[in-house]
């Protein structure tokens, strides 16, 4: 089969790509990323030498280019895995997360359906259900749960999703969705919380933290949520949505805690800031449909996860001293 992975230069889709490319020396990806600030060739570099590889730099939202790809390499499947995904960002400049996570989406399926192709598959995010209060342990997201967003960012995925099913219903577009809790793991853009803290806990730098840093958040780790991703895409269900979560809730500042204690840094260096407007209070996933229909399981330990996250960043400091130069931008060549 031949597969499209857009996206595919970001944090978790390269994760999917090095995961896949390998997995299916029979199976041939190309990967479709506009290599905006978040998206680093570096992630993909070392598989274009692969004979079942192509990168192919470019935007979700321009219609003709996405045409003639489609075109040209005849796709049996997409997954879509590019967004705008930052929150912050999302509450700066909405504009922008409009534009790709859902005019993006709409470009994307109107031309899969064009060519029939054979699974549409939308990578999406638990933030689409809000938010769990945190004294309900006993609360987690389903499928079933209402979407009640909190962000432009999670209210720019959850109209995605709603075009993904319309499609599916009234197109009878080959179509599946599924919503992750926080990932974690090599090649995470440091503009997120795990990396952030490494990067600046290395420099002996203050390390923010919203409010008291107690909201909670599940992490899963990237390669058990690309294992649940590839289990959809060739055993879910048309129209259905499957959600794949880490059974591993903390509290942002149990995070910063666990890392700084990894990497011998004084918990002095945390600095509470101002809270995100609109913070949601806890996210927890229900995975047990996955679980059942499709064999899915975590292979990863937060504890486990977490060790050899820190210890791929401290091993890979120059991956993001070249984010923090800019010369990361300067990694892929025409």
């Amino acid at each position: 089969m031949k597969f499209l992975i857009t996206g595919g230069a970001g944090f978790i889709g390269s994760n999917y790509l090095h995961y896949v490319v390998n997995k299916y020396p029979k199976d041939s990806f190309v990967c479709l990323d506009a290599l905006t600030y978040a998206g680093n060739y570096n992630n993909i570099k070392s598989l274009v030498s692969k004979d079942n590889f192509k990168f192919v730099k470019g935007n979700i939202c321009d219609e003709s280019l996405v045409d003639s790809l489609f075109k040209k390499e005849k796709f049996d499947v997409v997954i879509n895995f590019a967004a705008e995904s930052h929150v912050d960002n999302s509450i700066k400049n909405p504009g922008i997360f409009i534009e790709t996570n859902i005019q993006g989406t709409r470009v994307l399926l109107d031309v899969a359906r064009k060519y029939g192709i054979k699974r549409y598959h939308q990578v999406s995010t638990d933030e689409v259900y809000g938010d769990l209060p945190l004294d309900r342990k006993d609360l987690l997201f389903t499928e079933d749960t209402p979407l009640h967003t909190s962000s432009p960012y999670s209210s720019s995925k959850a109209g995605a999703d709603l075009l993904v099913m319309a499609y599916h219903r009234t197109y009878g577009l080959p179509a599946t969705i599924s919503r992750c809790s926080n990932n974690y793991g090599p090649y995470q853009f440091p503009e997120k919380l795990i990396p952030v803290v490494i990067s600046k806990a290395l420099n002996n730098e203050s390390i923010p933290v919203y409010g008291k840093g107690e909201n909670v958040r599940d992490w899963i780790h990237v390669k058990d949520h690309n294992i649940g991703v590839d289990l959809i895409v060739r055993n879910g269900k048309n129209g259905e949505v499957y959600n794949l979560g880490g059974h591993s809730e903390r509290t942002n500042l149990e995070v910063v805690r666990i890392i700084l204690n990894q990497m011998n840094k004084p918990e002095s260096l945390i600095t509470y800031v101002t809270d995100r407007p609109g913070h949601d209070l806890r996210y927890a996933i229900d995975s047990s449909k996955v679980e059942k229909e499709l064999n899915w399981d975590r292979t990863y330990t937060f504890e486990e996860g977490i060790k050899e996250t820190v210890d791929w960043y401290l091993n890979n400091q120059e991956w993001i001293d070249d984010i923090k130069s800019g010369c990361y931008k300067d990694s892929y060549q025409n």
